[in-house]
């Protein structure tokens, strides 16, 4: 028995055929639309990749892109081929690459699917990447005469501004490193000595940030310098008073920042995967109507159509068989080649 069976004359033939054209230029749309979100994602990824451990980033935004092109693609052929059944004639030309062209439909669903769930699980490797990332940059951000490291400090700085945030997981961060360079520091100076000495690397360690952790929105002039000592400041107290720059750490930031814009595209792709399924439903019945016409030389002759020629379980059933008896002839072959050089 033929699953979720409907009787068709030739004036539904012709509306679902119109509804089918339109819908699937609309899926033409969605799958620019699919390409447009995949590219800018990647802009976005490319503009902070030096804060980034590695280029796996980009494979989420390599596959929207790839699968924005094949939606256009595929929508295109199959609103050619609407078009074409408004006609039977002109459709009969198409009848051979029809179950095909559906498999091809089926599988690309899958792949929306999946994609749709890389998107929503994208924001845990992110996470990743980024805490190296940020790590690794904030260790060269005093290296401004350094090559290939001269911009980090610019990065950094705009990076903070832009998202308010300060250092990796939160302000102390740029307690454990030294980011003013040593061009900058007067080793005569009893207090760069002293700071030095007491450092077991060596290294020019400070409770500050960079101004780029400044709050504007504050009240008091910042305080980025000796933040932890509350007798440098006049009524100040670090561990009660609101301090005047970012609390929030930029990982948690930029990790919120992407996370919603995939979680946008993610949602963005199921609804995409569902007008798929409908347009791909929605040619299957096309096909079986037309195939099933009671006079064939008649149009307007009446005919059936439906979504699978059995039930789901017989259809199943039948998809495992032909997949065994596959399986048994490539072993039958296997055997007769093993064969024939024994009897050479």
């Amino acid at each position: 028995m033929a699953l979720m069976k409907v009787k068709f004359d030739l004036k539904k033939r012709v509306k679902l055929a119109q509804m089918l054209w339109l819908l699937y230029w609309f899926s033409v749309m969605s799958g620019v639309l699919v390409f447009s979100m995949g590219l800018f994602f990647k802009i976005e990824l490319r503009k902070r990749s030096e804060l980034m451990d590695n280029n796996e980033s980009h494979f989420v935004p390599n596959v929207l892109i790839g699968v924005g092109v094949l939606a256009c693609c595929l929508n295109a052929f199959g609103g050619k081929i609407c078009y074409d059944s408004l006609d039977s004639t002109k459709f009969a030309k198409w009848k051979a690459i029809m179950k095909p062209f559906l498999v091809a439909c089926l599988i690309f669903n899958f792949l929306l699917i999946v994609t749709a769930v890389l998107c929503f699980a994208m924001r845990i490797p992110l996470e990743f990447t980024l805490a190296e990332g940020l790590k690794n940059g904030m260790k060269y951000y005093k290296d401004t005469d350094t090559p290939g490291r001269c911009y980090m400090k610019r990065t950094l700085d705009l990076m903070q501004m832009e998202f308010r945030c300060c250092g990796n997981n939160n302000y102390k961060d740029w307690f454990e490193i030294q980011w003013v360079s040593n061009r900058y520091l007067d080793f005569g100076a009893k207090e760069v000595k002293d700071r030095i000495s007491s450092n077991v690397d060596g290294k020019y360690l400070m409770d500050g940030v960079p101004f780029s952790c400044c709050n504007p929105s504050s009240p008091r002039p910042c305080i980025q310098q000796q933040i932890t000592n509350n007798t440098a400041h006049y009524s100040y107290d670090h561990y009660t008073e609101d301090l005047n720059i970012w609390k929030r750490g930029c990982r948690d930031a930029l990790v919120s920042y992407y996370g919603g814009m995939m979680n946008t595209i993610g949602i963005l792709v199921l609804l995409v995967t569902i007008l798929q399924i409908g347009v791909m439903i929605g040619l299957q019945y096309i096909n079986t109507s037309l195939s099933t016409l009671v006079n064939p030389e008649d149009p307007e002759s009446e005919s059936e159509g439906w979504i699978l020629e059995k039930t789901v379980k017989e259809t199943f059933t039948d998809i495992m068989a032909k997949m065994k008896a596959m399986g048994k002839g490539n072993q039958v072959d296997e055997g007769t080649n093993e064969e024939a050089p024994a009897a050479s």
